[in-house]
């Protein structure tokens, strides 16, 4: 397994973070990212291994894992969602005002462009530290070594609080080809215990995730868009059948940027907050949307949620 690290991206990351504002790419509009140093193989044997494992891992040191819970201070998240408007919340976009969902959080970044922020969900899992989000927000596709840095996730996050924590983000695996050819756009984390050396899932819980569900039945979407008044303080959602489209399933959406990574939770209790996470928000269909696509989890996506769960 090819992994890579971020430390001389660490190095620019004073200027990136000075391009905010009008600059901050959320979101469905696959974020700009920093450059990795990538830990290259040198033989003929380790490329074919390389190029026959369908996962790539990037991985975060303890130092950078420090730096970044630094880094996400409650000034600098109430900046970033104030640094982008994407105009008023759709019509179909409803603020989730039932059981707290302490699984779903936004998850922190900085990108070329500066701070930003997705949506990501805490699920099941064998080391209880697994989250799934999109792989947009993590690097960008087409682009082996293009990554995001300074990652962290804050489970339940509502209007500037944080009731669980914030948890580092250690490593990240998303599909090989969504490194190369921006092709299956989800990815799964795994995070740090918190600052009492607790693990995620004892923490919040976990979502139920299912891979080669067929597609169908009623899903409810859940994002922390950048549409106001609320932009990013509190959790949105949209609920809608699925439908197949093109090897991708949708559901009729007009939730946008910063809700991308955001839970597709079929069989959802309303009463007690849980479902089967089946897709993550990944695309719209337009700039004024009302479709939102997310990948069918396959066999693809249960190695990359695997690799995540085992590390």
């Amino acid at each position: 397994m090819t992994q890579t690290t971020t430390s001389a991206a660490r190095r620019i990351r004073g200027r990136a973070a000075a391009l905010v504002v009008a600059g901050t790419a959320l979101a469905l509009l696959a974020p700009a990212s920093v450059t990795a140093t990538a830990t290259a193989a040198t033989t003929d044997s380790a490329r074919a291994a390389t190029a026959a494992d369908p996962v790539s891992v990037l991985k975060f040191t303890a130092k950078e894992r420090k730096e970044a819970l630094a880094y996400w201070t409650p000034a600098r998240i109430k900046a970033v969602g104030k640094s982008v408007d994407l105009g008023p919340t759709g019509p179909r976009t409803k603020t989730w005002r039932g059981t707290p969902l302490s699984t779903v959080g936004r998850l922190f970044f900085i990108t070329a462009k500066g701070p930003s922020w997705c949506s990501a969900t805490a699920v099941k899992s064998a080391n209880k530290s697994a989250v799934m989000t999109a792989a947009h927000c993590v690097r960008l596709g087409s682009a082996p070594d293009m990554t995001n840095i300074d990652m962290v996730f804050v489970p339940g996050y509502h209007k500037g609080k944080q009731p669980h924590g914030a948890f580092a983000v250690r490593a990240v695996a998303t599909p090989r080809s969504w490194q190369k050819e921006s092709v299956n756009d989800m990815a799964a984390l795994t995070v740090d215990t918190d600052k009492k050396g607790r693990k995620l899932t004892d923490v919040v819980g976990g979502q139920s995730i299912a891979f080669n569900r067929a597609v169908g039945g009623t899903i409810h979407s859940f994002g922390y868009p950048a549409t106001s008044p609320q932009l990013g303080e509190e959790l949105l959602y949209v609920s809608g059948k699925a439908k197949k489209e093109n090897g991708r399933q949708f559901i009729p959406s007009d939730m946008t940027g910063g809700s991308s990574g955001g839970p597709w939770l079929a069989d959802f209790n309303t009463t007690s907050g849980k479902g089967t996470l089946v897709s993550v928000n990944s695309s719209l269909d337009s700039f004024t949307p009302t479709k939102m696509y997310g990948e069918v989890f396959g066999a693809t996506a249960k190695k990359v949620y695997d690799r995540a769960q085992k590390a």
